[in-house]
């Protein structure tokens, strides 16, 4: 029986580039470049972002706040497709735009919940932003609780460092509550 480290996902090369595959077990052992793409949920007025608790058995990140249905990209899929297929997944929300944002190469540093390589996560991470109104469903195998929260009340959960966020989603929204403001 295979566990979720044994999963393939994509490999990327340090300029964005993807070159091949590997189990997620040996990326996160060896530091090695992959794939994510996340999409920022925000109500259609704009004015609220849909943030959950990522579940305490994630392989990385487990337990973190984080504001971005996404996940790593498979072999062979975009990173459109991956948000797409993630957004459906975690939150339950199909058939939206997705807005294209901006990628970037981010790399954590060792520490807890960021993978055992030596450097931590190495991720080319591709940002989109959808907007919707209707009912989220949660995914209980990933996500632990979710709501929606005013602009202020995540950046307010940012800056709360007693309660630990997934830090390649506080680039993307520390990034993108910056270009609103």
């Amino acid at each position: 029986m295979h566990g979720p480290g044994d999963e393939r996902i994509a490999l990327y090369d340090a300029a964005g580039a993807q070159i091949g595959a590997e189990a997620r077990r040996v990326v996160y052992e060896r530091s090695l470049w992959h794939g994510s793409a996340g999409v920022l949920l925000r109500s259609t007025d704009g004015e609220q972002v849909f943030v959950h608790r990522r579940s305490d058995d994630k392989l990385v990140m487990a337990g973190m706040w984080d504001c971005v249905a996404g996940g790593v990209v498979d072999p062979g899929e975009t990173p459109e497709e991956t948000a797409r297929r993630e957004l459906a997944e975690e939150l339950g929300v199909t058939c939206v735009a997705l807005v294209p944002l901006f990628s970037v190469a981010w790399e954590s540093g060792p520490g807890r919940g960021l993978g055992t390589g030596p450097a931590g996560l190495r991720v080319h991470l591709f940002a989109y932003e959808a907007f919707w109104d209707g009912e989220v469903h949660l995914q209980e195998s990933e996500v632990a609780e979710g709501r929606w929260m005013t602009l202020d009340e995540l950046r307010a959960l940012l800056a709360d460092h007693s309660r630990p966020f997934a830090p390649d989603s506080r680039v993307l929204a520390e990034r993108r509550l910056a270009e609103l403001s």
